[in-house]
C-alpha cells in the first residue's frame, strides 16, 4: 500500500510532468504539426496517448490530491519517454515503489568497461542470474563464458548441467542451495515470471537435485561470503565474493571475487 505523497511533492511531480512534456516533439507520435501556444504535447495528448482521462491527467500535473496507479505511471513515463532514472524519479514522486527494470535491459558501457578493468574476476549478472559481462580474470578462474551459447551463460544452469563448472567448486552443494535461494526471492519479486519460469522448468526436467531443491522455501541473497575453488594441481584457492549493485540498476550485479589467502595443498 503506497503512502500519501506530501503536498510539496505533488507541486515537484507536477512540474515535473510539465517540463519532461515540453521535451517531446508532436511529430514523433504522429501528430500533425502546427502553432502551439507551448512547445511540447498537449495535456489532453499525454493523456490520450497513456489512456487516462484529460481531467485526471491535469489534476496529477496540477498536484491535486490524487493517488495515480503504479500503471497509470508506468504508461505515463512510456509515453514522456522517461530514462530508468527519471522513471525511479516519477515514482518516488507520487510515494509509489518503481517497478525494476525488466530482465535484458542491457549493461552500460561504462559498467562494461569497469568490469574490464578489474584486475581480479568479476562478472555482472542480472536476477534472473544470466551473466552478461565478464573480465579475463574471472575467465581463468571459472570458465570463458565466450565459448558458451547466450543462454548457457547462466549460474544455475551452470551449477546443475555443466559438470567441469559444478567440479571446481569445493562446496558445491552448500553454495548451489545458496543460489537456488537467490533465484527463488529474485523470481517472487519478478513482475515477468515467465524468464524465471523457464529456466526452471529446464532444469527440473534435467536435474533431480535442482527439482527436489525447488521445494524448498528458503530465500537469501548472495551479496557477500567465502567461496573455495579447486585449482588444476588440486589446491584449494579461497576467495571472498562481494556482490554491488549499480546505481538505478537494481536487476543487476556486479560481482567479483578477492582471493583471501595464498592456495594450499589438500594432497599433504
Amino acid at each position: 500500500m503506497s503512502k500519501r505523497p506530501l503536498p510539496e511533492q505533488r507541486r515537484e511531480l507536477g512540474a515535473f510532468l510539465s517540463n519532461r512534456r515540453a521535451r517531446l516533439q508532436p511529430a514523433d507520435f504522429g501528430l500533425p504539426p502546427g502553432p502551439r501556444r507551448t512547445p511540447g504535447l498537449r495535456r489532453e495528448e499525454v493523456a490520450l496517448l497513456a489512456g487516462v482521462s484529460v481531467s485526471w491527467y491535469t489534476w496529477l500535473e496540477q498536484g491535486r490530491e490524487i493517488q495515480p496507479s503504479a500503471d497509470a505511471l508506468h504508461r505515463i513515463g512510456k509515453v514522456l519517454r522517461l530514462d530508468p532514472i527519471e522513471s525511479a524519479h516519477l515514482f518516488a514522486l507520487s510515494a509509489r515503489e518503481a517497478p525494476p527494470p525488466a530482465i535484458g535491459s542491457g549493461v552500460s558501457e561504462g559498467l562494461e568497461m569497469l568490469v574490464r578493468a578489474i584486475n581480479v574476476p568479476a562478472y555482472v549478472r542480472n536476477t534472473r542470474l544470466d551473466i552478461l559481462v565478464w573480465n579475463d580474470a574471472v575467465v581463468e578462474m571459472l570458465i570463458d563464458y565466450a565459448t558458451l551459447q547466450p543462454h548457457e551463460r547462466n549460474t544455475l544452469r551452470l551449477l546443475f548441467l555443466h559438470q567441469p563448472y559444478r567440479s571446481q567448486i569445493v562446496d558445491w552443494e552448500s553454495h548451489a542451495r545458496g543460489m537456488v535461494s537467490t533465484f527463488r526471492a529474485a523470481r517472487a519479486q519478478a513482475q515477468d515470471k515467465s524468464p524465471f519460469d523457464s529456466l526452471v522448468e529446464e532444469l527440473s526436467q534435467a536435474s533431480a537435485e535442482f527439482r527436489d531443491w525447488w521445494q524448498d522455501t528458503d530465500v537469501k541473497v548472495f551479496d557477500e561470503g567465502g567461496k573455495s575453488m579447486r585449482a588444476p594441481d588440486g589446491s584449494h584457492i579461497e576467495y571472498t565474493y562481494m556482490g554491488l549493485t549499480p546505481v538505478g540498476r537494481p536487476d543487476l550485479s556486479l560481482v567479483t571475487y578477492l582471493p583471501k589467502r595464498p592456495a594450499y595443498d589438500t594432497r599433504s
